[in-house]
């Protein structure tokens, strides 16, 4: 899949999924990237593995303060004049512990959990739309997850997700015709999030796939380069499971 003529913006640059991606876009020949992460240290190492020639913005921002959503924006722009592709990486959860009974999860995390799966999301897709409508061509890949559907002990990370899948449709009906907005669900996937799991944790999570494995980041990465291809032009409002067989649910 080519991407030579496009400009892509990437949120979570600096983590494994965010990297994957923009490995898959520097693979596929993107002509310039805008990236973004809330470290300063993971976004440079990113920055620094990619091809001297290309064009980079790379700035640290928090992508659920609309002013330092508005500033990335403007940088990118500044620099690349429009962007082609967004991929809203962003997403987890803001808490120390993994599991969390649904009814003793405290206001403040259900609130930065909503926050940082769902804001982010709608403030960069509004920052960056409106130049892909006004220019009749446009790709949005948003992140939902495998467990959208509920999990016991993160309820709030999975109502996040749900919300995410919804607000793809909504935005996808919305962008059309010439916008498309698609997310993925990743089911287990090995990032800094599973090597900190208990292994019967992980155990239990494997044997739960028909591929009887966790998921490289960089097979969700494919999964979001159809979506941003060319040949996914008549594909939208659509959500892919990346996890091994597991079904989503609600």
């Amino acid at each position: 899949m080519s991407f030579s003529k496009r400009i892509a913006a990437v949120s979570g640059a600096g983590g494994p999924m965010g990297r994957a991606v923009i490995d898959r876009l520097v693979a596929g020949g993107v002509a310039g990237l805008a990236l973004t992460d809330i470290s300063g240290r993971r976004l440079e190492e990113t920055r620094a593995a990619l091809p001297p020639e290309l064009p980079v913005v790379a700035l640290r921002g928090d992508v659920t303060v609309e002013e330092e959503v508005a500033e990335f924006s403007q940088a990118a722009l500044g620099l690349h004049g429009r962007v082609d592709l967004l991929v809203n990486v962003v997403g987890g959860i803001r808490s120390k512990q993994l599991y969390t009974p649904a009814l003793d999860i405290p206001a403040d995390q259900w609130r930065q959990t909503f926050d940082l799966n769902v804001l982010g999301t709608v403030f960069l897709t509004r920052a960056f739309a409106p130049g892909m409508i006004e220019r009749k061509w446009g790709r949005v890949v948003n992140f939902a997850s495998i467990v959208f559907g509920g999990e016991a002990g993160q309820a709030d990370y999975a109502a996040a997700k749900a919300a995410v899948a919804s607000l793809s449709r909504s935005f996808a009906e919305e962008l059309a015709p010439h916008v498309t907005v698609n997310c993925v669900a990743p089911g287990l996937t090995r990032t800094s999030v599973t090597e900190n799991m208990p292994e019967d944790e992980c155990d239990r999570l494997v044997a739960e796939t028909f591929n009887r494995r966790m998921a490289e980041p960089s097979e969700t990465a494919d999964a979001v380069a159809y979506f941003l291809s060319d040949q996914a032009r008549f594909v939208t409002g659509e959500m892919l499971s990346v996890s091994g067989g597991f079904r989503p649910y609600l």
